[in-house]
């Protein structure tokens, strides 16, 4: 077993970080949320003052932070971690931030000796939870083996992908999310047709589900309430994945789409879509809420 630093404790992080316990690794915290820190102590985690406290001593570092931003201050900063961190040590960052701040940090670290691995998930809160997660990983062949053992604690071993270099799990998330959201949408879209001309939902949900327009959202995660047990639809839309995280997720995939110089008009349809449920103040709420929308217009 090993010893694993994790900084960042949020709603994916700390379920996380608890399913390391499980399997039987040393886990040392950190969180600015003294409550964070609080739950994942009780579950066994070691709390530190300071991310640098955390990484004392470590065989590996897992980060879950909320934006490419915080992944720069706590790696590249000055007195940030890849100054402090002994050569040898596996670094994992889970968070989902854009693809060019997971390459440079991704560079710095292995000038300086360190495996570093962007290892962005999806999945969503119930996965992190039942440590079912998909990792898409991005960084050396080496890197992903080193990382695997401790990656399956948190995730189903066939959901763990190598999906490249550094960032290219960031790539492969952006298109993941920008995918789910397209389909979300026309799920919501074609369930309400169906509605509004007297077919039931959920016959018409089992009728797509065996024809050519089956999707994951209708499998695991249809969008119209009471259609399926345990979704967020069935639960006044409590996420799961926030419509926030959707929009920030939809805003790196039309970056990485501009940059590639792709014409991704789908995405930024449903990015638009998106930001204009989130202004509606449905930004804490599932991100399968878009249906709400997609009935009114």
């Amino acid at each position: 077993m090993a010893v694993i630093a994790f900084i960042g404790l949020g709603n994916m992080g700390g379920p996380m970080a608890k399913n390391l316990l499980k399997a039987g690794h040393t886990v040392q915290i950190f969180d600015l949320s003294a409550d964070a820190l609080a739950d994942v102590t009780a579950a066994g985690g070691v709390a530190c003052e300071s991310a640098a406290h955390a990484c004392q001593g470590v065989d590996a570092v897992i980060s879950m932070l909320p934006a490419g931003k915080h992944v720069k201050l706590v790696y590249e900063d000055e007195q940030g971690l890849l100054t402090q961190l002994p050569q040898g040590v596996l670094v994992l960052d889970a968070s989902t931030i854009d693809s060019q701040t997971a390459r440079e940090v991704g560079g710095v670290a292995k000038d300086r000796g360190i495996d570093f691995m962007d290892t962005p998930v999806s999945g969503g809160v119930a996965a992190a939870q039942a440590g079912t997660l998909a990792f898409m990983c991005g960084g050396s062949a080496d890197a992903f083996e080193r990382a695997r053992p401790i990656l399956e604690a948190m995730g189903s071993p066939e959901k763990i992908f190598h999906a490249g270099p550094a960032g290219a799990g960031q790539v492969a998330k952006a298109a993941n999310n920008m995918l789910l959201a397209i389909h979300m949408i026309g799920t919501c879209e074609a369930l309400s047709m169906g509605a509004a001309n007297g077919l039931d939902p959920a016959v018409l949900s089992t009728i797509m589900k065996a024809s050519s327009g089956n999707n994951w959202s209708l499998q695991v995660y249809n969008p119209w309430p009471q259609v399926m047990d345990g979704v967020p639809s069935s639960n006044n839309y409590q996420p799961g994945f926030m419509v926030d995280l959707m929009v920030k997720d939809l805003g790196l995939a039309d970056e990485v789409a501009d940059a590639s110089e792709i014409a991704n008009a789908m995405g930024k349809l449903a990015l638009s879509l998106y930001q204009e449920h989130q202004e509606k103040g449905n930004g804490q709420r599932d991100f399968s809420s878009i249906l709400e929308q997609v009935r009114k217009n």
